[in-house]
């Protein structure tokens, strides 16, 4: 896509496979990026849409599977970006566990689990992508949440978690500007958790302290990181909160 604002950049993006993470993966694509997208045990999804950005633009993506709860694996992610492409532009750290850890019910492997992938990754997959994203004056989007500055109840170890996230996001802009940009994007209530965990009373529960009294959608979480990625060369450091004014409001 001659023209085109991403054209021959490179962008990682993690849990990618489907969700916020694939609509992410088809904004960037469509404005020129090269993908390499990040899958953990959706491997169906994510061949799915890599044959579909694939058709649209040939060997514009790749995939990669990985645990991310291993972090001896977060390097190769890097090394698999840099060796099919020959560079590393961007990282979007969206990958994500979400359940309830209640207080009196949280095992240690809530606790490995929610601040592995919410925080622990982040850190250690931007540390290993740190020296190519300066050489390329790149940037770092994470998918933080609402939650980080205003707790969601039962849910504790998530949103300690998520506010570790938004300082990591704050930390990294001083740690690698000038050359690298480093934001993040809240979003409040745009798909529910698949396991059910909330029923339609909850769901317009959440819906009512919303000011626009909707929920959103995957693309206006796509919009804002690509903002951050080709938009926003003099914006580092910010935590962009895309909730219908849900986090004023609750």
């Amino acid at each position: 896509m001659a023209g085109s604002a991403l054209d021959g950049k490179v962008v990682l993006i993690t849990g990618s496979a489907k969700r916020v993470g694939a609509a992410i993966a088809r904004r960037l694509h469509a404005s020129g990026a090269n993908l390499i997208l990040h899958h953990h045990s959706a491997k169906a999804e994510a061949n799915a849409l890599l044959a579909e950005l694939n058709a649209a633009r040939a060997n514009s993506a790749a995939t990669v599977q990985a645990n991310l709860l291993n972090a001896a694996e977060l390097p190769e992610l890097v090394r698999t970006a840099v060796a099919r492409f020959g560079r590393l532009d961007v990282l979007v750290n969206n990958a994500s566990s979400f359940h309830a850890t209640p207080l009196g019910e949280i095992k240690l492997s809530d606790w490995d689990d929610l601040l592995g992938t919410n925080l622990k990754a982040p850190l250690f997959l931007s540390q290993a992508a740190a020296p190519h994203l300066k050489s390329a004056h790149g940037c770092i989007v994470n998918l933080t949440d609402i939650h980080a500055d205003r707790p969601l109840k039962g849910y504790v170890v998530y949103s300690v978690a998520k506010a570790g996230l938004a300082s990591l996001t704050r930390s990294l802009a001083r740690e690698l500007g000038p050359e690298v940009r480093v934001n993040g994007v809240a979003p409040g209530p745009v798909l529910w958790p698949e396991d059910g965990s909330f029923d339609e009373l909850a769901r317009q529960r959440v819906i009512s302290h919303t000011l626009l009294r909707r929920a959103g959608e995957p693309d206006d979480i796509a919009s804002a990181v690509y903002y951050l990625v080709a938009e926003a060369p003099y914006v580092t450091g910010q935590i962009i909160a895309v909730d219908g004014g849900r986090s004023v409001n609750v």
